[in-house]
């Protein structure tokens, strides 16, 4: 069993075990008003294993388990060894999921009401971890709209950007921000050279 499954495996697990227990789930979920208050820091580990609903939860997944298979594989060619690979890989997830929600965390901390869930931060971060080591691979929307990760990126970048000044909208949108400005940096630290050799993959593309 792979590591994506693994972690596929303990997010439904858990979002279904939550769903049959409202408890729980409130337990879980990020609040930062109980984190400031009561020092519940582990809400930002356990708000990454809970989801609002399963076409929240099949989304996230889905994503998951296609850039998590590639990061599994890029982390195993560059760290040569599988211990280090699995600690890195799980690493990626679990921290990016925490800086993904340290400015919602400060934003929020004060609002009693607030309450955000999901793997987004965490599945943003292998996303553009993915995208930083194999820039120029296809990425297909809905299997029709297909462009290089790198392009795909650089709109999500711009559409996050964009969503987390709309104050209308329900979605932790600076999540997937600073989850995915997360996976790039990790990537880079992991392996230095991606640096470049993502710039020249892009330099080097022609459509």
């Amino acid at each position: 069993m792979n590591l994506t499954i693994i972690l596929i495996a303990l997010n439904v697990g858990i979002s279904y075990y939550a769903w049959q227990n409202p408890n729980i789930l409130d337990k879980l979920m990020m609040q930062p008003y109980m984190v400031q208050k009561k020092n519940e820091w582990y809400r930002f580990i356990t708000s990454a294993f809970v989801h609002g609903s399963w076409m929240h939860l099949l989304f996230n997944m889905f994503t998951l388990y296609f850039f998590g298979r590639n990061i599994e594989m890029w982390f195993l060619y560059i760290l040569k060894d599988p211990i280090l690979a699995s600690v890195a890989y799980f690493s990626l997830f679990i921290i990016g999921a925490i800086v993904a929600d340290i400015p919602t965390y400060i934003k929020q901390r004060n609002n009693i009401n607030y309450r955000s869930l999901g793997a987004s931060g965490g599945v943003a971060s292998i996303i553009f971890a993915s995208i930083i080591y194999s820039p120029v691979n296809d990425i297909c929307l809905y299997g029709i709209l297909c462009f290089p990760g790198f392009i795909w990126g650089g709109i999500y970048l711009i559409y996050t950007q964009y969503q987390t000044k709309n104050l209308d909208s329900n979605i932790n949108h600076s999540a997937h921000l600073y989850g995915a400005l997360f996976g790039i940096l990790y990537a880079i630290a992991i392996e230095p050279s991606a640096f470049s050799n993502f710039v020249n993959q892009v330099l080097s593309w022609r459509f």
